[in-house]
């Protein structure tokens, strides 16, 4: 079974995300659990956790089928250790607010070397972050979400990821989402059924469909190994209708948040029901 949501308002409080993505017909949902543009936020009140956790029951939207993303501020790459131990300690208090919520997941952007230090030293940083914010939080998987590979940026390549994986000492809390938006941009072509058929294989070969924790559903403004991150609503870029056809069709995608992050929030509803439709 497939279970379709997109990014959700958190606005007045993570509480009314759960409504939010129930008046657009979801099945799953991903939110911000603070300010995704501060270091920095207020603890979660009481209220708001217990009010979120009931909401999710009464509308029943599972832990498995929600996405929570951490700050864009976070580097777990960082090659200068300030900064690095900044967003270390932001990345910590993310999964604890996750686990505060009763969140199985948190979803992350790798991080970037800054043109200071090689990927290799980037991508063991990142690996060596995951590490010690796992040992000091429990029941929540650091979820690697795969790039595009712009500016600095590491996790374009299904070898990155694989790279830290091998890495993280607890395997059984640690996976991938696949952004379709960022796998297109970074060099896989992803537009066609053999292409498709071709990246998947690839990605099961070198990280394995066992780590495929969530996906992102978006088309793209540019086209394939561009390397520019830019989303377009589904069908009206570069990725066409296609992709998200075989998507739909195939049963190595059930059963994950599907997470659209498509530009215009107007159309999601419709967006959502016509993936169901395929």
């Amino acid at each position: 079974m497939k279970y379709i949501g997109a990014h959700v308002s958190t606005s007045g409080g993570v509480e009314n995300a759960p409504e939010n993505a129930q008046k657009i017909g979801a099945r799953a949902f991903a939110l911000f659990t603070k300010n995704q543009r501060q270091w920095k936020s207020s603890p979660l009140s009481d209220n708001s956790i217990e009010l979120f956790k009931q909401r999710c029951q009464s509308l029943n939207f599972s832990p498995q089928h929600i996405l929570p993303h951490d700050s864009y501020l976070i580097n777990l790459g960082h090659p200068e250790n300030e900064a690095l131990k900044k967003s270390r300690e932001a990345f910590l208090d993310e999964m604890r607010r996750c686990q505060q919520l009763g969140l199985q997941m948190l979803n992350f952007h790798p991080g970037s070397h800054l043109k200071q230090i090689s990927v290799e030293e980037c991508l063991n940083r990142v690996a060596e972050s995951i590490n010690l914010t796992l040992d000091k939080t429990n029941g929540v998987t650091a979820v690697i979400e795969n790039t595009a590979g712009q500016g600095s940026n590491i996790g374009y390549k299904f070898e990155h990821l694989a790279y830290i994986i091998n890495r993280v000492e607890d395997k059984s809390r640690v996976g991938v989402c696949i952004d379709t938006c960022h796998t297109f941009a970074g060099g896989y072509d992803i537009a066609t059924a053999e292409g498709f058929e071709k990246t998947f294989r690839e990605f099961d070969e070198t990280i394995g469909f066992k780590y495929l924790r969530a996906m992102h559903l978006n088309d793209s403004k540019k086209g394939v190994g561009s390397h520019i991150d830019r989303h377009e609503s589904l069908g009206k870029g570069e990725l066409g209708t296609t992709l998200f056809r075989l998507l739909m069709q195939d049963s190595r995608f059930d059963n994950i948040p599907l997470i659209l992050e498509t530009p215009n929030e107007d159309i999601w509803a419709k967006e959502i029901s016509w993936l169901y439709s395929l």
